[in-house]
């Protein structure tokens, strides 16, 4: 059984997706501010968030922001707003998914299980080696221990950047386009994913270059796609 945190200030919101989620077999821990659900972490087992962004006392990009400092569980933002620079903004902070209210349950639940999968499932590439060391110069990626390194130092990553690290790493010298690498990730077909994947490749290298200006790994290819550099 999966355990799941819903974190909205609209207990209403709160107990129709606790209903639908309840339904599904999940265990619904619930939380009406950063701060609450802040607590509920120390204490709880959490396997998912879903998080609404407006909220008293603590919101949830700062919230966001604490738990990523910690934990890599995947993050669903819930906002009322649907343009796309808090889409991005949310992507930013470290955030695995978003959500705009009003939202259908049934489309929530979906992308509740097909976060949980990629998470519960990090590095399992069905046709691809199961290698547990790759590398490319300085940069490592162990898929046993689901660590990743830069010249020795361990880096952070969220289950998102783990696994588009993974897919270039396994395919070093390969590129490709954006719409392979959110098929391939997200596990969903791609529609109008620049935004997002792009979000997500800025973010890892701003954790594995030196400088993300010029990277020495993650390399775009003008017009086509992205690739790991061999090295």
């Amino acid at each position: 059984m999966y355990n799941i945190l819903v974190v909205d200030d609209d207990k209403e919101i709160v107990e129709s997706i606790e209903i639908y989620l309840k339904s599904e077999g999940y265990k619904v821990f619930k939380a009406y501010d950063g701060m609450e659900a802040l607590d509920i972490l120390m204490n709880e087992e959490i396997h998912l968030i879903l998080m609404d962004i407006m909220m008293p006392k603590l919101d949830g990009i700062k919230a966001t922001i604490k738990i990523r400092q910690e934990k890599n569980i995947p993050i669903i933002l819930v906002s009322a707003k649907g343009e796309d620079t808090d889409k991005i903004l949310g992507l930013n902070i470290g955030a695995d998914d978003y959500i705009t209210k009003p939202f259908n349950l049934l489309e929530l639940i979906a992308r509740v299980k097909s976060n949980l999968r990629r998470y519960m499932n990090l590095g399992n590439f069905s046709n691809e080696s199961m290698s547990t060391m790759l590398k490319s110069g300085g940069l490592e990626l162990d898929t046993s221990t689901k660590e990743v390194k830069v010249d020795g130092s361990m880096v952070k990553v969220t289950p998102i950047e783990y696994r588009i690290l993974e897919l270039l790493l396994r395919n070093k010298g390969r590129v490709f386009s954006i719409d392979e690498i959110y098929e391939k990730v997200w596990k969903e077909e791609s529609f109008n994913v620049e935004n997002t994947v792009a979000v997500h490749i800025r973010r890892i290298r701003e954790k594995i270059e030196i400088n993300p200006k010029e990277p020495r790994y993650l390399k775009v290819v003008w017009g086509i796609g992205y690739k790991i550099e061999k090295i």
